[in-house]
């Protein structure tokens, strides 16, 4: 999606032929978000998926994780935030 592969075997993300260095959280955010275009993703499924647990007390962790998404890859507007859900991934047109 918007120019970028993701092998989730390798773990691996390329962006237009660039590989793109990311944290294993930051991909697996990746992962789920790609998985789901277009569905606005609950902060606590993301945080459940993402971490393995329960949603800490502190989300801020997720959206400090989305932020540096979004700026690695250029997708500050592509990652939406959903007021009181979550995140979306956009639908490529």
């Amino acid at each position: 999606a918007w120019g970028v592969e993701v092998d989730t075997m390798a773990r691996r993300v390329v962006k237009k032929g660039t590989e793109i260095f990311l944290t294993p959280r930051e991909f697996d955010l990746l992962e789920i978000l790609m998985r789901n275009p277009g569905v606005a993703l609950y902060r606590d499924v993301l945080f459940e998926r993402a971490w393995g647990g329960e949603p800490e007390d502190n989300t801020r962790t997720l959206d400090l994780h989305v932020l540096r998404l979004r700026k690695t890859l250029g997708w500050q507007d592509k990652i939406k935030t959903v007021f009181k859900v979550g995140y979306m991934l956009e639908k490529e047109p």
